[in-house]
């Protein structure tokens, strides 16, 4: 997930952590409080009651994925609402408190935004009362994220903005979910968001990141390991996004560097990290923020679940399992404090190593999540997916067409051997 979403996350998880004198998960995650629901208004027919101001359209969106995932659809109001705070441009904002007012020059675009609230309306597009109006901003939003594609194929936070491998990433699920191929959108120097997040990849010969992916160069132009980056483009490089579910057959993460690097290898790689990291203690750790007094590390919830999906993806999920352990018994205060973006990023960590989300810990984490916003639609048990079925093509799916193509010539009896 983005950095600046999971320290909204974070700000509020440590609000209630605080408030409650508890020192437990992800304690004092920041010394300063979000603001508290009295101080802030909340839209009608927005998720959770924390300040949507860096967060808004991301929880929203994130809030969608998990519902259709566990069979429900949101309310028409919650989805009108997202439709709401898009630009005409196809762009979206952290968030528009005023909406009548039209997005200009100065309005803040957001790729990260945009990207997840792409994958947002494009999962709940079958069950919506107004499926046109949303093929129009999912085309509207893909078509814009296009143009704000950097030279070196990835993206940056804002338009114009250095790439990151975050910020590439979820564009790369954006593309996913919508069935683009991420080896054809180009940018206009033929450079792919593969290409993007390679030049993000440590190597395996590397002492402290091994496999790992760094969040951008530092200024020295070093490459530093990132776990929060790796999450996120682990999944990206497998040509997933964050609704997907455990990959079979099972192959423990082994760090590998190839002569000739490929996005598949590295995504690879990044998993034999993230499960070298979990091994430790069944969790990521944040590290001190900058001028706290306390330098413990503390456990690092949200980017724990991320790095379950991404390990599951990745095949590993006998190697996630210590780690959903390890949440079932200490999110619930993190998850309340953090609002439906914390409840769907568990609940998406428990769908994709097939645990219950409904029986998550103590915790029935479909309802807590459906509690924070305008009650959802009956669940519709038949489209309870927003993976691959929904238009979440990986390489390794167009890989599989391609070949099926090529053979098809000519050899049609080859094929069906070949499909077995």
């Amino acid at each position: 997930m983005n950095t600046v979403r999971r320290g909204a996350t974070a700000l509020a998880a440590a609000t209630v952590l605080l408030g409650t004198g508890a020192a437990g998960v992800a304690g004092a995650a920041t010394t300063a409080p979000s603001p508290t629901p009295s101080a802030v208004t909340i839209p009608d027919g927005l998720y959770g009651k924390n300040d949507p101001t860096y967060d808004g359209v991301w929880r929203q969106s994130l809030a969608f994925l998990a519902q259709r995932s566990t069979g429900f659809q949101p309310s028409d109001k919650a989805v009108d609402w997202l439709l709401g705070q898009q630009c005409a441009d196809g762009s979206f904002s952290s968030y528009r408190a005023d909406v009548t007012t039209p997005c200009d020059a100065k309005t803040m675009r957001d790729t990260n935004a945009t990207a997840i609230a792409v994958q947002g309306l494009r999962a709940v597009r079958k069950q919506s009362a107004s499926p046109e109006t949303i093929d129009k901003a999912v085309k509207a939003g893909s078509d814009w994220l296009r143009t704000v594609q950097n030279k070196d194929g990835g993206w940056g936070y804002s338009p114009g903005g250095a790439s990151d491998a975050n910020s590439t990433s979820v564009v790369v699920g954006a593309l996913a979910a919508t069935g683009q191929r991420p080896s054809l959108f180009t940018s206009a120097e033929g450079r792919t968001p593969y290409d993007a997040l390679l030049s993000f990849a440590l190597p395996c010969s590397d002492k402290e990141g091994a496999g790992a992916f760094a969040y951008q160069p530092d200024k020295a132009g070093k490459l530093l390991a990132n776990a929060d980056a790796t999450a996120a483009a682990t999944l990206a490089g497998l040509g997933k996004n964050v609704t997907a579910t455990k990959a079979s057959p099972e192959q423990p993460p082994v760090c590998n560097d190839l002569s000739k690097p490929t996005v598949e290898r590295a995504a690879l790689n990044g998993a034999s990290y993230l499960a070298t990291a979990l091994a430790k203690t069944g969790h990521l750790t944040l590290p001190p923020m900058p001028g706290a007094t306390d330098t413990t590390e503390q456990p690092d919830v949200g980017n724990t679940a991320d790095a379950v999906v991404a390990l599951a993806a990745a095949g590993a999920s006998k190697e996630a399992k210590p780690a959903v352990e390890w949440l079932e018994k200490n999110s619930a205060a993190w998850a309340k404090g953090g609002g439906p973006a914390a409840y769907a990023q568990l609940i998406l960590a428990a769908r994709a190593t097939e645990t219950d989300p409904r029986e998550f810990g103590a915790a029935d984490l479909v309802e807590q999540l459906n509690a924070t916003g305008p009650a959802p639609k009956t669940p519709d048990t038949s489209a309870s997916s927003t993976s691959d079925d929904e238009g979440g093509l990986g390489f390794d799916i167009w890989w599989i067409i391609g070949i099926g193509m090529v053979v098809g010539v000519g050899i049609g009896f080859l094929v069906s051997g070949r499909k077995k």
